[in-house]
């Protein structure tokens, strides 16, 4: 078995920076329409998108760690399910990734974001 690792912190500020000046601009950028609703949802939603994209940049860590290409930040989707694990689902599947292990922890806070991402091959 091989492992590859990714790991991401970001301040939740800058996120909430990036969102206050570009608005729509920068959540079509980065996040899908699922992720968008999902944190929407929440009565603080900084922190949520925050999460996402510490996600975000662990999965393209590990990814490339794996197949030295990079991902497109909505190429990589993190599924939210309330009171369960956060899930990574991702599109324009050219390396056949569904046979890939994928685990995902990720935890925010007040001022940070955290996420950590292990793709597992046999």
């Amino acid at each position: 078995m091989k492992i590859y690792t990714g790991i991401d912190i970001v301040e939740n500020s800058r996120i909430e920076k990036a969102y206050n000046r570009f608005k729509e601009k920068f959540l079509q950028k980065i996040y899908t329409e699922r992720e968008i609703k999902y944190c929407f949802e929440k009565s603080n939603f900084i922190p949520c998108l925050s999460a996402r994209f510490a996600a975000k940049e662990a999965t393209i860590k590990a990814y490339y760690q794996l197949f030295r290409k990079n991902l497109k930040y909505k190429d990589i989707e993190i599924i939210g399910k309330k009171g369960e694990p956060a899930e990574i689902l991702l599109h324009n599947d050219t390396y056949h990734t569904k046979n890939l292990n994928i685990s995902i922890s990720i935890s925010h806070e007040k001022n940070y974001s955290v996420a950590i991402v292990i793709i597992y091959t046999a």
